[in-house]
């Protein structure tokens, strides 16, 4: 049960940044005047300023803000209030993708700090 869920949830996110990629070649082709590429370019640099620790610190905060709103959609649900079961499940979904996406991260961060820990000098 656990590797479906992983595969789907790999699936899903393969999906995601295939969506997301074809979204950006699409602006750049409905840009006749190259202003979409300016504001990827303008994009990427507001994103390396940022810095790598703030984004993590970003997407962290926003995975706990997900989990949190779908626990108080459990709760309320389960009170008797009148809130459509999909509503909850979808919710308890995205917190268990953004859960699942964060411990991949940090798992590759782990791997990749072992290895250069290891690395002969």
């Amino acid at each position: 049960m656990n590797s479906v869920s992983n595969h789907y949830q790999s699936q899903v996110a393969d999906l995601l940044s295939q969506i997301r990629a074809q979204q950006s070649r699409n602006d750049l082709v409905r840009s006749d005047s190259g202003t979409a590429l300016s504001q990827l370019v303008q994009g990427a640099e507001q994103t390396s300023s940022k810095g790598f620790g703030n984004l993590m610190v970003d997407a962290l905060n926003d995975v706990n803000e997900t989990s949190h709103a779908s626990m108080v959609l459990k709760d309320a649900y389960e009170k008797g209030e009148d809130i459509p079961l999909t509503d909850v499940v979808l919710a308890m979904q995205k917190a268990s993708i953004g859960f699942e996406a964060t411990l991949q991260v940090r798992n590759k961060l782990v791997r990749a700090y072992e290895d250069i820990k290891n690395m002969p000098v």
